[in-house]
């Protein structure tokens, strides 16, 4: 059996907002019939892995209003348009931790292939030194958390960080981090 691609016939933007767009496409399905689909499209995101010369990671405790509670995630956020992912992950080390650094991609992947388009891009940054630099978020105030790796599996099995995106880059780099590629 071979698998055939849908093809899109049109595309219209139903909502849009700084971060998101929500989008309306029609397409033709492998088997000839028409078929609609709504989704979210966005410029992507990416999530960096400070590692201390210690060995432990930072990680950033912040309000998340939907869930109304609390999150331990990896720094990161969203891909502005005109900026790299590398670019990303640079500003939101700064801006999350105060902390700038020698950056390596990790990997990426898509946080909810259904529902939205989007690209996580994960990275890793070692070396770390203070930064000079201010960036600043008034939508954004975080506590910062250091914990080993496997600190971070505990909190990971015991739901203290239930993040997907967070767990899905700890996946990635992770094994980068392990197999020392």
């Amino acid at each position: 059996m071979t698998l055939k691609p849908w093809k899109k016939i049109s595309s219209e933007v139903k909502f849009k907002n700084p971060w998101w767009t929500y989008m309306y496409d029609k397409c033709k399905l492998h088997n000839g019939k028409d078929y609609e689909y709504h989704y979210v499209h966005t410029s992507g995101s990416s999530f960096i892995l400070p590692i201390k010369e210690n060995g432990k990671i930072i990680l950033v405790n912040q309000f998340r209003y939907l869930n109304d509670r609390f999150s331990i995630e990896f720094p990161g956020g969203g891909i502005k348009e005109g900026l790299t992912p590398e670019q990303v992950a640079r500003k939101e080390l700064i801006e999350e931790t105060g902390f700038e650094g020698q950056i390596i991609k990790a990997g990426f992947f898509n946080p909810y292939n259904g529902i939205a388009d989007e690209i996580c891009h994960v990275f890793i940054a070692r070396n770390l030194i203070p930064s000079d630099k201010e960036i600043k978020d008034d939508s954004e105030e975080f506590e910062l958390i250091e914990l080993s790796p496997d600190e971070i599996d505990e909190k990971i099995f015991s739901n203290e960080i239930y993040d997907g995106m967070t767990m899905a880059a700890w996946a990635i780099a992770k094994n980068k981090l392990s197999n020392n590629r």
